[in-house]
């Protein structure tokens, strides 16, 4: 099988663009699998396999270009010293505004030609998007993301990958082991900043996205937080405590701006997202509805102290025994019901391929059940015949109205 190899079709383009005729670069290298990914720089994100030296030249003329194979050993031959380390030699000629290329690779049999590929530059990364999504609009809106848990890191990289351009990540955390079960980070990314792994994430999805990260607790930074909210098309609030809601809450009715509250419940049995949309009912008349009496999700001991959610008085053993955290598969639904509910805003008005559902999601609450116990004991189940009761594994949608007296949203 022959080696393959991918080169970023921007960066060549940069490289015809500056005048140099050739330059030494980095390949990473899939051990066992001869695939390597070949920068002219070093990337955004650190790359997985192992390094190598690799060499980019662009040839004057055809008769070069055809003949590739013996300008590469020529250099060999020529003593270019550098040359001794090059595992990687890309070659690129422009023929009637076709840039062609060819690659070789030096195995221990001898050099070897391999199949090249380009990794397509911005406009060509989400073609498949298209008339689904308006992938032009969407590059171009700001995202704000409060809180990279499992839910709010999940929801920044399906952003990515539909092709959001332009991310603020927001949370005061590092990867813990107890995190990793259920998020979206591995163990090789133990003790990072949350925001700086989510950042990496979403730049390996869409490279040329736009990721400014925070590394603070927004209820100690409200100034900060306004000027991020008012910059924002649309904020997430993927906290897990009800101050930072409450904060941002305040500064979204202030600011006008779409937001959505995302949470699961004990154990995940279930979980639920409110949507404040201007004018409508705000989280504080949401809290007010007789909605959300479910118990939340203690996700860590750590931040179960710090939100108040364990008692201080909770001895060791019993702090314990209220984490309660449920499976990855259970928190994906509310996960995805919040991502369609997101492309629909910064989609809304345009004509997508998803606009049907401007006229269907008008709720402001929904709710799902991913079992019968506890908080969903008295819900059907899936297989029922009844449609008297709510049924498992189906989302609900409510409308309730905004609260006149709200001590919020009334006096905006």
């Amino acid at each position: 099988m022959k080696p393959i190899v991918y080169v970023y079709q921007e960066q060549i383009t940069q490289l015809m663009k500056s005048g140099e005729k050739s330059k030494v670069g980095v390949a990473y290298e899939w051990k066992g699998e001869e695939v390597y990914h070949a920068y002219l720089e070093y990337p955004k994100v650190a790359p997985s396999g192992f390094s190598v030296v690799c060499f980019f030249e662009l040839l004057e003329s055809k008769q070069h270009f055809d003949d590739a194979l013996h300008c590469f050993m020529s250099k060999f031959r020529s003593g270019y010293e550098f040359m001794n380390n090059v595992k990687l030699a890309c070659y690129f000629f422009l023929d009637d505004n076709v840039l062609k290329k060819k690659c070789f690779v030096r195995t221990e049999s001898g050099i070897i030609e391999a199949e090249i590929n380009y990794v397509p530059n911005k406009s060509n990364l989400y073609t498949r998007a298209k008339g689904l999504l308006e992938v032009g609009i969407l590059e171009r809106k700001r995202v704000l993301i409060i809180g990279l848990g499992s839910g709010g890191a999940n929801i920044a990289v399906e952003l990515a990958k539909s092709g959001v351009g332009m991310f603020t990540l927001i949370d005061f955390d590092r990867i813990e082991l107890h995190n990793i079960s259920r998020h979206i980070c591995g163990v090789n990314e133990l003790g990072r900043l949350k925001t700086n792994a989510v950042r990496d994430a979403i730049l390996l999805k869409n490279p040329y996205a736009k990721v400014d990260t925070l590394d603070l607790n927004i209820d100690n930074h409200l100034d900060v937080l306004e000027e991020e909210i008012k910059r924002a098309d649309i904020v997430i609030a993927a906290t897990d405590n009800n101050r930072s809601r409450f904060n941002v809450n305040d500064l979204s009715i202030k600011h006008k701006k779409v937001t959505l509250y995302g949470r699961v419940i004990a154990r995940a049995e279930g979980g639920d997202v409110f949507i404040y949309r201007p004018g409508g009912p705000c989280y504080c008349c949401f809290m007010g509805a007789d909605l959300m009496h479910q118990e939340e999700e203690i996700s860590s001991l750590k931040r179960g102290r710090e939100s108040g959610a364990i008692p201080a008085y909770a001895s060791e053993a019993d702090a314990n025994a209220m984490v309660q955290v449920g499976l990855s598969s259970d928190i994906i639904p509310i996960n995805n019901m919040m991502v369609k509910l997101i492309l629909l805003e910064l989609s809304r008005g345009l004509n997508s391929g998803i606009s049907s559902l401007e006229s269907e999601l008008t709720f402001c609450y929904y709710i799902w059940a991913n079992r019968r116990v506890k908080h969903f004991k008295n819900w059907d189940s899936f297989n029922a015949s009844s449609k008297k009761k709510p049924v498992i594994l189906k989302w609900y949608g409510v409308v309730f109205n905004k609260d006149q007296h709200c001590m919020v949203c009334s006096l905006q």
